[in-house]
């Protein structure tokens, strides 16, 4: 089975997102919390990138995983 085969297998996308949002959610928490308490707001692309990071190493993971499993 091809990388791209087995990632976009609708399970591991399903699960990658459900990671991202709750990790990207504590990372941005942790790391821009305190402008968002002052009621700034961090660029747009850190946050996205904060939500992405774990989106990419959750389904890289998994796609891996079920390749070689």
């Amino acid at each position: 089975m091809g990388f791209l085969e087995a990632f976009m297998d609708r399970e591991i996308i399903i699960r990658a997102i459900r990671v991202s949002a709750v990790i990207g959610t504590l990372l941005v928490a942790i790391n821009q919390g305190d402008l968002i308490l002052l009621g700034l707001w961090p660029p747009l692309w850190k946050v996205l990138l904060t939500y992405g990071v774990p989106f990419g190493v959750s389904s890289y993971s998994a796609t891996q995983h079920k390749r070689f499993s």
